[in-house]
């Protein structure tokens, strides 16, 4: 299923289980110890805690019950509605949580094999840019016989239970997931690319053409099998889960599970009338109903749909924590959206593939100029080009271009409390066509993503045929870390970091000369040349296009003698 996967901390799952079998005792793992320090950073907040397998605390334990559903999942004594939101997005989709649940029957309880029981599980993460199979004992924290954490609606279903002591084995301790960001748990869930966007920035509660426009965008992720994820902007810590009169609840993760166009009316009329309503379905994770507006489960709304459609809709009356919006409602509540995409690169598949280069970098601090890759975001002019440089090629006229920056994890220090991500983000500069060595001089900027001190910062952008450098960066110089650049283009880009400065010194340079000068030629256009016309007459603006071509095409020269001066006059009927 993978192309590689890496034990975590060198566990090997199959290993252990055999050696646990042979031995006839359960797996008791000494990474992530029944005790207290794999629950806090610092100390016991939530009393005496006893550790418990699923077998003491029911009689009849299973991975599923009934299968994997989005309505498994309640979140329990701790701040991680961020996680329990993403697994919920994952419930929904088979082929991605089988990833993270690998082998998934033959580590289900069986009944009819007892002695294939040896008490361990593994699941599987992407983490910065690798799969990472996690080794746990089922030995899960309870206080008066209950679970404290994440746990399902049914007593002897213990899947989301696991998967969520395997994450926090990731990051050193059950509370390292207090708060904390959906979007990282969706790529975790999915090696996609988190894509956050801002409604209100994007003021799609009032521009209409622009909610269209992002409602098409998000029915185009989940139907690709994306995941998707959205929250209430809480400004100050007393809107911290503040509920407002429509019962949502602000500062709060919410699993997005569908996205639909419904049609009005009943019978044949709804099948040729034009008419569809935009909509999305959402739960909490809490597992509680809350939205009471327009087109909630028990709401008159319903009534201008069929009863099939409400049926295929999963319509009904139950305090599942899940209910459908118009996405106008949406858009007018909602502040923030996260879309994760899975970026195709399959040739065999019948959607758009994807050209993806993966890059791993470091900000380095050094003193030496010319080895100081730390400078700092534009701001700190004299500096800033001494970040790491990577150029890559637009070979089509015009290209979307997909564009990931992931940090290195700072969160899982449990002995120190949790790290803190740097501000970080990039630029992208047009270059000289024939550029191979690093910029020392800043070119055209044309892009550039937001700062932000997220483990990721993503931008898609229209770029033009040319050659360009990304230049990823913290926003403050000094500042160190181990980064993961990814470029998705429709072509390959042939992305590949620049690391000389200048053309290297060979055996050559004693007798030839060493560049003493570099020039920068732009070539704009020209007028006046003597076009040819090659359709007989037919196309005199083909002829005219031919006399007065444009290129704005740059490139560099290195000089090694100079013997004489060139001079170019600039008119109307010279080069430009």
């Amino acid at each position: 299923m993978f192309t590689s996967v890496k034990a975590f901390e060198g566990q090997q799952y199959s290993t252990l289980k055999r050696q646990c079998l042979q031995s006839g005792l359960l797996f008791e793992d000494p990474r992530f110890p029944a005790t207290d320090d794999s629950l806090f950073h610092q100390g016991n907040r939530i009393g005496r805690v006893v550790w418990k397998r699923p077998r003491e605390l029911c009689e009849d334990p299973h991975l599923f019950v009934d299968g994997i559903s989005a309505h498994d999942l309640h979140q329990g004594q701790l701040g991680n509605c961020w996680f329990v939101a993403a697994c919920s997005s994952l419930a929904s989709r088979e082929s991605l949580w089988q990833k993270v649940i690998p082998d998934w029957k033959e580590q289900e309880w069986d009944t009819e094999k007892p002695d294939s029981y040896a008490g361990i599980f593994h699941f599987r993460f992407w983490r910065f840019g690798e799969w990472v199979d996690v080794v746990i004992d089922d030995r899960l924290p309870t206080v008066d016989n209950q679970l404290v954490y994440c746990h399902s609606n049914d007593s002897n279903e213990f899947w989301s239970a696991l998967v969520e002591k395997a994450y926090a084995k990731v990051y050193g301790c059950y509370e390292a997931l207090d708060g904390g960001n959906t979007a990282d748990a969706l790529v975790d869930f999915t090696g996609g690319v988190s894509e956050p966007v801002d409604l209100l920035e994007g003021q799609m509660a009032t521009d209409e053409a622009s909610r269209n426009q992002l409602f098409e965008r998000v029915l185009k992720v989940h139907n690709r099998d994306g995941l998707i994820s959205c929250s209430i902007r809480a400004t100050t810590v007393e809107d911290m889960e503040a509920r407002l009169d429509c019962g949502l609840v602000k500062g709060h993760a919410y699993a997005v599970t569908d996205v639909r166009k419904v049609r009005l009316g009943h019978g044949l009329l709804a099948f040729f009338k034009s008419e569809k309503l935009h909509m999305i379905r959402m739960r909490n994770p809490w597992g509680e109903k809350e939205w009471s507006g327009p087109w909630s489960d028990s709401s008159e709304e319903w009534n201008k749909v069929s009863k099939s459609e409400r049926e295929k809709l999963g319509v009904t009356v139950q305090d599942d924590g899940e209910f459908w919006m118009n996405f106008d409602d949406f858009c007018q509540y909602f502040t923030d959206l996260i879309l994760c995409r899975l970026i195709n690169t399959s040739y065999l598949s019948i959607h758009k593939t994807w050209e993806e280069e993966v890059m791993r970098g470091s900000w380095i601090h050094r003193q030496d100029p010319l080895r100081n890759r730390s400078g700092g975001c534009i701001n700190h002019k004299t500096t800033f080009l001494q970040n790491p440089q990577y150029v890559f090629d637009v070979k089509k006229v015009e290209d979307e271009v997909l564009i990931c920056l992931q940090q290195k994890e700072k969160r899982a220090t449990p002995k120190e409390g949790k790290g803190e991500n740097l501000a970080i983000g990039f630029d992208i500069h047009r270059v000289e066509l024939n550029r191979k060595y690093r910029m020392h001089t800043a070119q055209q900027k044309v892009a550039g993503s937001i700062y932000i001190n997220s483990r990721c910062v993503f931008l898609r952008k229209e770029l033009k045929e040319g050659r360009y450098v990304i230049i990823p960066t913290t926003f403050d110089p000094g500042q160190q870390g181990e980064f993961l650049l990814r470029v998705f283009t429709d072509v390959p880009s042939d992305c590949r970091e620049l690391t000389l400065d200048d053309p290297p010194q060979t055996c050559w340079t004693g007798m030839c000369g060493y560049p003493q000068l570099v020039t920068q030629v732009h070539v704009v256009s020209a007028e006046g040349l003597q076009g040819q016309d090659t359709n007989g007459g037919k196309q005199e603006n083909q002829e005219e296009n031919a006399k007065k071509p444009q290129f704005n095409h740059i490139n560099l020269f290195y000089v090694k003698f100079v013997f004489l001066c060139v001079f170019f006059f600039v008119n109307k009927n010279k080069l430009k």
